[in-house]
């Protein structure tokens, strides 16, 4: 997100008419009429210090103007190829008063975005408890506490009460929330040879990576790095390995699971455990060893329809009694060892 900033420096004008003069200046390239209306809609831009919803609004000359753009939603969501989804019980992997965990579905977006009438994960769950209790005077509350891209599937936790948002939010922070996904890359000739590999026994891995997987059951290895966005602004957001001083540390264990055909193609499936929490983090790591995930095609995998990486399993302390809960999401074919 950025705050752009400035003044009105003519006579009065209409709120929209300042920002269709303004912010090209600032975005170096054209914004059409459309996307500065949704970013009044959407509460984005206030006057004289207060929040304005209303395009016609008249601002007079020298009162200050601030515009919160995050020019990735801006420029770049799209919502064609959006699957339909409304959240059952069959997609719940688990559920009490405090918190609801479930199997998000590819092509879905974890939220809202710019365009309000998407449909969403977090609006999807806020339906479904709404549906348990519909005697509720109001939505009843849900909180994301971590993100899914919208092509990967898998297990997602929210909270159902703001009393363990903390609790929840620190788990995540402090690293003892376990996150395994599973992820199908494309094998290349010799995949002793693509560097990094490390086979030697690494700890804490689920059972469901100690299947047989031919002549590459024991292969793991682990890659980290500096990670940063290398895509300018105004571009689809782009994440990769930078100087130490310029980035965030990042690590991903991963391990060989299954080697199969896709398509006519021959692929490795990898449970992926991630020791950081960094925005695709999985995919640039795995990517920058020539190991690119099939379907994402931003980081130089072949095209399929969807990126196939799934969140298989979460394990963390219950927020409130601590007791370890331990949850597996079921995943499709092309995951299966």
């Amino acid at each position: 997100m950025t705050v752009f900033t400035f003044k009105n420096k003519g006579s009065a004008l209409r709120l929209d008419e300042i920002l269709r003069k303004e912010l090209p200046l600032f975005l170096h390239r054209e914004i059409s009429n459309s996307k500065i209306r949704r970013l009044i809609f959407s509460g984005a831009v206030s006057a004289g210090g207060r929040q304005c919803r209303e395009p016609s609004f008249c601002v007079r000359a020298d009162v200050e103007i601030k515009a919160l753009i995050d020019e990735e939603k801006l420029f770049f969501e799209k919502d064609a190829g959006d699957i339909s989804f409304e959240l059952t019980q069959e997609n719940v992997l688990f559920e009490d008063e405090y918190i609801i965990v479930v199997n998000k579905p590819s092509l879905f977006p974890t939220e809202a975005g710019m365009v309000k009438s998407r449909d969403n994960l977090h609006d999807a769950v806020v339906r479904y408890l709404h549906n348990k209790n519909p005697s509720l005077r109001n939505p009843p509350y849900a909180g994301i506490m971590h993100r899914l891209d919208r092509e990967t599937s898998g297990a997602i936790l929210f909270t159902k009460t703001r009393s363990v948002n903390t609790a929840c939010h620190d788990m995540f922070e402090n690293r003892t929330v376990k996150k395994v996904y599973r992820a199908v890359v494309e094998k290349p000739a010799d995949v002793h040879g693509t560097g990094g590999f490390i086979q030697k026994p690494q700890s804490g891995w689920s059972a469901g990576s100690q299947k047989a997987c031919g002549a590459h059951s024991a292969v793991e290895f682990s890659v980290e790095c500096y990670m940063n966005r290398i895509s300018g602004k105004s571009q689809a957001a782009k994440w990769g390995s930078v100087k130490k001083e310029n980035g965030l540390w990042s690590k991903t264990n991963f391990r060989v699971v299954a080697e199969k055909h896709l398509n006519e193609k021959k692929v490795l499936v990898l449970e992926c455990e991630l020791e950081t929490g960094r925005t695709h983090q999985i995919r640039v790591l795995i990517s920058e060893k020539g190991l690119p995930i099939v379907g994402d095609e931003l980081y130089g995998g072949c095209s399929y329809g969807r990126i196939l990486l799934h969140s298989y399993m979460l394990e963390f302390p219950h927020p409130v009694s601590g007791t370890l809960i331990k949850i597996t999401a079921p995943f499709s074919e092309e995951f299966s060892a």
